[in-house]
């Protein structure tokens, strides 16, 4: 099986069984994102517990890079520091920004090496940093964020 496949097998597992899925409270945030250029949606919670990340859920409609790439992130950023979290949130934006010329650190980002191709297609990126960039505006929104 080629790496390609790989990703896109990934991609797919995730989409199908969404980790995290469904809105859950506690919270202390919840935001709404939406992708102008395709459609896709997201709306989701973040639970924090001090400078940990105790919980993310969240209720999505859109393709399944933007739903798999939103699975793949809450299993990253749970049970973290939340500062670790935003440092994931930074090395994924890069990676989505590098059109494909950066080899993605799989230990820090697990399943989330799987879109490292979506960066060649610039289209499709805004599909993946969706519920990324929901979980750095939710965590800003829960006053988690280190002075």
């Amino acid at each position: 099986m080629k790496v390609e496949e790989l990703y896109q097998e990934i991609i797919l597992d995730h989409y199908r069984a969404k980790h995290h899925s469904g809105l859950r409270g506690p919270y202390e945030a919840e935001v709404h994102h939406v992708n102008p250029s395709c459609g896709d949606e997201v709306t989701l919670r973040v639970h924090l517990d001090g400078d940990t990340v105790a919980d993310v859920s969240y209720e999505g409609v859109g393709c399944s890079i933007s739903q798999a790439s939103t699975s793949v992130m809450s299993d990253l950023v749970i049970g973290h520091p939340v500062e670790h979290g935003l440092d994931l949130h930074r090395e994924f934006l890069q990676l989505m920004q590098s059109k494909g010329e950066i080899e993605p650190d799989e230990d820090r980002l697990e399943d989330g090496i799987a879109f490292a191709g979506v960066a060649k297609f610039p289209a499709r990126v805004k599909c993946a940093l969706l519920g990324w960039s929901a979980f750095k505006d939710a965590v800003i929104q829960a006053g988690g964020v280190p002075r």
